[in-house]
């Protein structure tokens, strides 16, 4: 089968479009013949090796998993003895990310990994869903419990999860500042911000005492800057970022959220937490995913160089199958 395939860690040149072995599923594992997979940030992280928990997480000197790719559609074209969800020919889609190895032409996950794909969504809009769209539902109803006039503020809100965190915190009434670079500004609008920051021009963290809720997704300032721009019980949470960021979050955060009003702390990536309720909101049209761009297996390179530039304007994905 065709795959990308990287063996060193570095920048999308490092990527390289191979025929490798289809793999074959275990006892209690499917066998997916992928329709279409899309681009993440953990993706780009491990590609590159940085920030350098992603090095500790597949390996110091080169990568163990040489494929990427956890968000995946498809259909089950063979399945282990012990499986009992699926059978040959169910459409499913869900992030893998235990797993990895959806940039190829097949893959192999537990079954527990997978939901049945509806038939309201194509293959490219489930797999710009799972991983995005549960950190985004995560951050907004599940540790921040976002509630109607609260201001809210999402850092990094036009890439993919910040499309969706945009969409949730709308919908439950929240007032709703996106930051993120020019190019985005009028598509954060679209998805119902009620203001936008470029953040090459503004740096929200100096609007003292502004926002009830921060959910950031870039992690580009210091734990104290974003204390700062809290209101006083205000909260904090962390998607995303630099090693910096990540560190200092980790480490005191919790100190701060001891010591004062406001709370400050990291979500951690629950893969598929709540994956029926996103389905419920995509039937209804109250979230939808929004996909940048769609490229070809063989052209994963070049979608991985588009997504590093910073441009883009929810998800990136991959079309594996030419039926989507």
């Amino acid at each position: 089968m065709k795959a990308i395939t990287y063996h060193k860690y570095g920048s999308a040149d490092v990527l390289r479009f191979e025929d490798v072995d289809v793999p074959t599923p275990g006892v209690k594992e499917v066998l997916v013949k992928v329709h279409a997979c899309s681009i993440n940030d953990f993706d780009w992280g491990l590609l590159r090796g940085k920030p350098f928990v992603n090095k500790a997480i597949n390996g110091f000197r080169k990568p163990r998993r040489t494929i990427l790719g956890s968000d995946i559609a498809g259909e089950v074209v063979e399945t282990g003895k012990e499986v009992t969800q699926f059978q040959k020919g169910d459409k499913v889609f869900g992030d893998i990310s235990n797993y990895w190895g959806g940039f190829a032409e097949f893959v192999c996950a537990k079954e527990n990994l997978l939901t049945f794909k509806p038939d309201f969504l194509s293959y490219t809009e489930a797999a710009a869903l799972p991983q995005a769209g549960v950190l985004a539902l995560q951050g907004v109803l599940d540790k921040m419990k976002v509630s109607e006039g609260q201001h809210v503020l999402i850092n990094g809100a036009g890439g993919g999860s910040g499309s969706f965190a945009i969409q949730l915190a709308k919908h439950l009434g929240a007032e709703v500042t996106g930051v993120d670079s020019s190019i985005k500004l009028e598509n954060m609008l679209k998805l119902g911000a009620d203001q936008v920051i470029d953040y090459t021009k503004q740096d929200f963290t100096k609007n003292i005492s502004s926002y009830d809720i921060i959910i950031d997704i870039y992690g580009t300032h210091g734990i104290l800057d974003y204390k700062r721009a809290l209101k006083p019980g205000g909260i904090y949470k962390m998607i995303g970022g630099s090693s910096s960021t990540i560190i200092q979050t980790m480490l005191f955060g919790s100190v701060i959220s001891l010591f004062s009003n406001k709370k400050l702390g990291i979500i951690a990536h629950k893969p598929n937490k709540n994956l029926q309720t996103l389905l419920e909101l995509a039937d209804t049209g109250i979230i939808k995913p929004i996909v940048d761009k769609v490229f070809k297996l063989k052209d994963t390179a070049k979608a991985f160089e588009y997504f590093g530039n910073g441009l883009t304007m929810g998800k990136v994905v991959i079309d594996i199958s030419g039926e989507n």
